[in-house]
């Protein structure tokens, strides 16, 4: 028999989501609390021990724009190609850019 081929949603992520052994660990209560303001700049740095509001893995590394919150998580806009995506992340997943 031949295996198939996986289809769910982390797939082709075994890299990309895995941290060094300095980032393992328990994750910082103000990485959980971290506010961020409309019209900020912020990274999506996924962290794989986290899946509450959790982006797409091809989302990971990309820059984008607060427009507003939705609960707890942020809603983020990026553009993906040619088209310009709203996604819904939580603060864990987020990192705030030096640039305005």
């Amino acid at each position: 028999m031949v295996d198939r081929k996986g289809k769910g949603k982390r797939r082709k992520s075994r890299d990309k989501l895995s941290k060094n052994v300095r980032e393992k660990g328990k994750i910082k209560i103000r990485k959980w609390l971290q506010e961020f303001k409309v019209g900020d700049y912020v990274h999506i740095k996924i962290d794989s021990y986290v899946h509450i509001g959790m982006p797409h893995h091809k989302f990971h590394g990309r820059t984008g724009i607060v427009i507003g919150k939705r609960g707890d998580c942020y809603e983020v806009k990026l553009t993906d190609g040619d088209k310009e995506k709203i996604i819904i992340v939580h603060p864990v997943h987020l990192e705030l850019a030096n640039y305005k």
